[in-house]
């Protein structure tokens, strides 16, 4: 029987907004860990079938398809074809979804996944533009709900559908700011362990530098410091940017092909993509669809939740991973085990394959056999995908 499985995976590290990235094009930074790619897997890049790389804001530097644009920029073959795809916060674990298809069905032998996002050089919203992406019938439909605004352009709003799930969950301001200092807590063991080096590509700098660590961590956060800040998207709420994720910069790249073909050319895989599927919810809170897609993931993959040795679910706002667990009564001590985006970054296209290739570090690690990841998305959906160690 036919399978998905993972040969290489690798990372930039994930850059503050205006931080170490900034100067770097997010075509050369997508070619950076395409180049890493191709030498710490042996992999030869005339061999791939296709780039599918996430992207959520594809306008000025990220437009004009950044998968194919990367390839060039990679100095890869010119025969090596890439398309970029939009869905959202999960636009690169989507990648990865797509990838498993394509070479599951026989369509593609090898194929590459991963994605993008300066949000620095292209910031989070350029690409509306000054046009409505939503449409008439759309804003009759959810016309005078909880949570709309309806004198704005984008009338769905994340911060707002957070403020909205700390209410509905009964979370506190200090559970959110506890979960928050947690993670940079968990993202600094992991990175003064070394945890996160096998996995980073260091990047070049135009200095002559490299960038070579995370730098959004805050090792001098406290719980007094978290609760100074303000609560931009309600005045009375509980939400602040402490509890949220941070505007980053990074790209990530997973290489995918099928048992088969990896033994034929003596790639080793790391894991094999169990369980690939996407739900959606509702749009206005917008982020509580992780809880459903792991529902259906694990209904699918025929496994319970305490057979699943860690968990990564986006820390887009703290609300979002405190709510998943509280609903699927998931071991706490088994979620975002590294830190998360709060602490870590969501550089948006970019952070599925990035919290996948920390994840199956971890996993590799530690002997865990199964894993799971997904992560809320614009317009209420949500990816989830099982992967097993191999």
């Amino acid at each position: 029987m036919s399978d998905a499985v993972i040969v290489g995976a690798v990372r930039t590290p994930v850059g503050r907004r205006k931080g170490s990235l900034a100067g770097v094009h997010p075509v050369d930074l997508s070619a950076h860990v395409l180049r890493a790619l191709a030498e710490r897997t042996g992999i030869d890049p005339g061999q791939v079938d296709d780039v599918v790389w996430g992207c959520v804001s594809q306008v000025g530097e990220q437009s004009w398809n950044v998968a194919r644009n990367a390839v060039l920029a990679a100095g890869w073959p010119e025969s090596v074809p890439g398309t970029t795809l939009d869905r959202q916060c999960g636009s690169s674990q989507q990648a990865l979804h797509f990838a498993a298809a394509t070479v599951l069905s026989g369509q593609a032998d090898l194929v590459v996944a991963g994605g993008v996002e300066s949000m620095t050089r292209v910031p989070m919203g350029s690409s509306v533009a000054g046009g409505m992406p939503f449409s008439p019938a759309i804003l009759e439909r959810y016309r005078g709900v909880e949570g709309v605004a309806e004198d704005s352009p984008l009338p769905f709003n994340q911060g707002v559908g957070a403020e909205l799930i700390a209410r509905r969950w009964r979370f506190s301001r200090t559970q959110l700011d506890e979960f928050a200092l947690a993670s940079h807590e968990k993202a600094a063991a992991a990175q003064d362990a070394g945890a996160f080096d096998p996995e980073l590509a260091p990047v070049a700098l135009a200095d002559g530098g490299k960038f070579a660590a995370d730098e959004g961590i805050r090792r001098d956060t406290s719980l007094a410091k978290l609760g100074e800040l303000a609560t931009p998207f309600q005045a009375d709420g509980v939400v602040t940017a402490g509890s949220a994720s941070q505007i980053s910069d990074g790209a990530a790249a997973l290489a995918v092909t099928t048992s088969e073909w990896a033994s034929r050319h003596g790639l080793r895989p790391l894991a094999r993509v169990h369980t690939a599927v996407v739900a959606a919810d509702d749009p206005v809170t917008m982020l509580t669809a992780p809880i459903p897609a792991t529902a259906k993931a694990l209904r699918r993959a025929g496994l319970g939740i305490e057979e699943i040795g860690v968990y990564e679910v986006n820390e887009a706002f703290a609300p979002v991973p405190l709510a998943w667990l509280a609903e699927t009564e998931a071991d706490p001590e088994r979620l975002n085990p590294r830190g998360g985006a709060i602490a870590l970054g969501h550089p948006l296209g970019g952070s599925g394959a990035r919290i996948m290739t920390t994840m199956l570090q971890h996993m590799r690690d530690n002997g865990i056999r199964y894993g799971l990841q997904t992560m809320c998305e614009g317009g209420g959906m949500a990816n989830a995908t099982i992967v097993e160690l191999l």
